[in-house]
C-alpha cells in the first residue's frame, strides 16, 4: 500500500507535469495560477553550441522570468554550406525539413534545456518578415505575394508539413507554452476576413494534431477600438477583436513598438488597457508579447509593464520583453538596440524590479 507521502508525490508530479493553460483571463504554470513575466530570443535555437544555449535559459531562469518566446522555423530557398543551421527547404519540385545536426536537432537542444529548468516555450511557425525566409521565402518557392500566401494551396500545405513536424516532435515536451501561427502576420489591403479564415483553418489544424497545448496567432493587435491612431486601424488586414474570438485560439497577442509606428511612447498605457478590455470581454488573456525602444529602455519601457500588470485582473496575464541578451562563448549576442542584456542595469529595472512587483501581487 502507498503511502500518503509517496502519493502526495505523484500527485505534484501530475501537477507540475501539466502543459499550461488558461484559468478565466489568466494563465496557470506548473500549478501556479497568476501573472508572468518573459521575453524573446529568435536566435537560440540557431546555437550551435550547447553550453550557450544552457547559459541563457540559466539566466532566464535565474532571473525569474517563465515564458520565453522563441522562432520555430528557419526557411532556405538554397541548402547552406554545411555548419549553418536551417529547418527546412522551399522548394516548388520538393521541400525538405532538416532533421539533422544543424537542422531541428537545434531546436530539440533548446526545448530539453528549457525543460530542465521549468522555462516554457511559444514556438513559433512562421515568420511574415523575410529574415530567417518566413512568408517571402515561401512565395520564392511557390510563387504569388506575401499578400496570397494565406490562400496559396501549395505554399500552406508545406506550412501545414512543417506544423506537424514540429508538434509532433515536441508534442510531448512539459516545456511548450504554446504552439504560435506566425510572428506579426500582416496582409496589406487586405480584407480581414483573409488572415481571419487562415488562423481558423490553422488553428483547428494544430487543434486536430495537439488536443492539450494552447494555440495562439502571434498578431501585433491591430484592429481595435479605442482610438483612429495607425495601430487601432485594419490597414495591414488584422481585426484584432475578430481574430480573439476564434475558437481554437487560446489567447490575444499583441506588440509595441511606438518608434516604428509612428506614435508617442505615452500611447503605450492606453494601447494596453484597450487590449486588456478587449480580452476581458472575450473571456480570454491577453499576452502583451513584444514591446521595445531603442533608447531609454527603463524610463520608457517601465510604465508599460506596470500598466500591464495594474491590468492583471482587467483581462493582461502576461508580457515578453523584446529581446534577450547576453555574454556567450561567441561573444555578445545581437543588439537591434530594443536588446536587454542580463546583468545590465535596464535589466535590473526591467527583469529584476519587474518581477518583483508580480511575485508581490
Amino acid at each position: 500500500m502507498k503511502s500518503l507521502f509517496t502519493l502526495a508525490l505523484g500527485l505534484l508530479s501530475l501537477v507540475s507535469a501539466a502543459p499550461p493553460t488558461v484559468n478565466g483571463t489568466r494563465f496557470s504554470i506548473d500549478g501556479k495560477t497568476g501573472y508572468f513575466a518573459g521575453t524573446n530570443s529568435y536566435w537560440i535555437g540557431f546555437l550551435t553550441k550547447n553550453r550557450d544555449v544552457d547559459t541563457v535559459l540559466d539566466h532566464i531562469s535565474s532571473s525569474g522570468l517563465k515564458i520565453l518566446r522563441i522562432w520555430g522555423f528557419n526557411d532556405v530557398t538554397r541548402k547552406p554550406a554545411s555548419g549553418t543551421v536551417w529547418y527546412q527547404l522551399l522548394s516548388s519540385s520538393g521541400s525538405q525539413i532538416n532533421t539533422g545536426a544543424d537542422g531541428l536537432q537545434r531546436l530539440d537542444y533548446v526545448v530539453q534545456s528549457a525543460e530542465k529548468r521549468g522555462v516554457k516555450l511559444i514556438i513559433n511557425f512562421v515568420n511574415n518578415w523575410s529574415d530567417y525566409g518566413g512568408m517571402p521565402a515561401y512565395v520564392t518557392a511557390f510563387g504569388g505575394s506575401q499578400e496570397s500566401w494565406y490562400t496559396n494551396s501549395r505554399a500552406q500545405a508545406q506550412y501545414k508539413a512543417y506544423i506537424a513536424a514540429v508538434v509532433n516532435r515536441y508534442i510531448n515536451s512539459s516545456a511548450v507554452f504554446a504552439w504560435e501561427l506566425a510572428n506579426e502576420p500582416r496582409c496589406k489591403g487586405c480584407s480581414t476576413d483573409v488572415i481571419y479564415k487562415w488562423a481558423t483553418d490553422i488553428s483547428a489544424y494544430i487543434r486536430s494534431l495537439d488536443c492539450n497545448h494552447m494555440i495562439t496567432l502571434g498578431d501585433e493587435g491591430f484592429g481595435l477600438p479605442g482610438a483612429t491612431s495607425y495601430p487601432y486601424q485594419t490597414s495591414e488586414g488584422v481585426d484584432f477583436v475578430k481574430n480573439l474570438a476564434i475558437k481554437n485560439l487560446d489567447f490575444g497577442t499583441f506588440h509595441f513598438y511606438p518608434q516604428s509606428w509612428g506614435v508617442g511612447n505615452a500611447v503605450g498605457a492606453a494601447w494596453i488597457k484597450d487590449h486588456a478590455s478587449a480580452c476581458k470581454k472575450a473571456g480570454k488573456p491577453c499576452l502583451f508579447e513584444e514591446y521595445g525602444t531603442s533608447t531609454d529602455h527603463c524610463t520608457i519601457e517601465r510604465p508599460w509593464q506596470q500598466a500591464s500588470l495594474q491590468a492583471a485582473t482587467e483581462g493582461m496575464a502576461a508580457d515578453l520583453f523584446w529581446q534577450w541578451g547576453d555574454n556567450l562563448s561567441t561573444g555578445q549576442t545581437h543588439n537591434d538596440g530594443n536588446t536587454i542584456y542580463y546583468g545590465s542595469a535596464d535589466a535590473t529595472c526591467l527583469i529584476t524590479e519587474h518581477v518583483r512587483a508580480i511575485n508581490s501581487l
